[in-house]
């Protein structure tokens, strides 16, 4: 997945081969294969039903989706070479009052469009440098600090929050969504 874990000479490869992780990561980001699309598991709820808490769970599916949005903005701003402020706490990244839910749901579209777009730069693009933050994490490797990295950890992110979405859409019995969703 990183760049990392690549062995094979890239200059060998064809370019289905070099396709192949960009092709994964803009297919994950939506939620193809065995990951559902968080942007399916959240279109077809109404706001009542999204702001929801429910026995168990610290967080209704807008919190949720307000968490999801708040990283992506974050990553996207470092990607775009801003230096946004990391929290102190992670109970910053969720919201402090009721938001938007058509606002939270349209972001979550926009914002995934947009790491979508990433996921398809060059090569070249894919192995840039983000600077990292908080300082604890600039001595990490350099490779987990390309445009790359930062995707598949958005993939990794949002994957875990839309399985929560979707257990919370179960408990509520409101699953599955009109886009369909595994049942099983």
């Amino acid at each position: 997945m990183y760049a990392a874990v690549r062995t094979v000479d890239e200059r060998k490869m064809t370019n289905d081969q070099r396709r192949m992780p960009q092709q994964a990561l803009t297919e994950l980001l939506r939620g193809k294969g065995a990951h559902a699309d968080p942007v399916a598991c959240v279109e077809d709820i109404d706001a009542s039903l999204a702001e929801r808490r429910i026995a168990g769970f610290p967080h209704s599916i807008a919190d949720l989706v307000f968490h999801m949005n708040y990283w992506m903005n974050y990553e996207l701003k470092r990607i775009r070479g801003e230096k946004p402020k990391y929290p102190e706490h992670n109970s910053e990244s969720f919201p402090s009052s009721p938001q938007n839910w058509d606002h939270l749901k349209r972001d979550l579209s926009w914002f995934l469009q947009e790491f979508a777009k990433l996921a398809q730069s060059s090569p070249e693009e894919l192995n840039r440098q983000i600077e990292s933050s908080p300082a604890a994490l600039q001595e990490q490797s350099s490779q987990l600090n390309s445009l790359e990295a930062v995707l598949w950890q958005m993939v990794a992110h949002n994957t875990y929050h839309t399985g929560q979405i979707a257990q919370i859409r179960r408990a509520l019995r409101a699953w599955p969504p009109k886009a369909g969703g595994d049942t099983w």
